[in-house]
């Protein structure tokens, strides 16, 4: 589902892909079905969308960052922003991901006609 952070003057959809190649390595295009704004816990609001496609997430390929670490030592650590990908029912899915992004798949759900009331 890619889905991401608009830059100031960006389309919603391009930020979505951009971030979407930067975190798999993946480009995406074809259909895509707006899933919705979704506030996250951090206060960001992501924009996300469904699309179909193929990805082999032993073909991940992550962009990466840079934190001090251990906190506090004053040494710098550079770590993947995603570091694995698999592919989960809409069921587990939602025991999957960040709390805050349960929404989007809810949403996704909704757009499939697929009933996750009991999950």
């Amino acid at each position: 589902m890619p889905k991401g952070l608009t830059d100031e003057g960006e389309d919603a959809l391009a930020a979505a892909k951009r971030e979407f190649f930067e975190e798999t390595g993946l480009k995406v295009e074809g259909d895509f079905v707006e899933l919705g704004s979704h506030k996250q816990k951090s206060g960001k609001i992501i924009a996300a969308w469904g699309h179909q496609g193929d990805f082999d997430p032993r073909l991940l390929k992550s962009n990466s960052f840079s934190m001090e670490w251990p906190p506090r030592s004053g040494r710098t650590a550079e770590f993947p922003e995603v570091d694995r990908a698999d592919w989960f029912a809409l069921d587990e899915a939602l025991t999957k991901v960040a709390k805050g992004q349960t929404a989007i798949i809810r949403a996704l759900a909704e757009k499939l006609g697929v009933d996750l009331s009991g999950a």
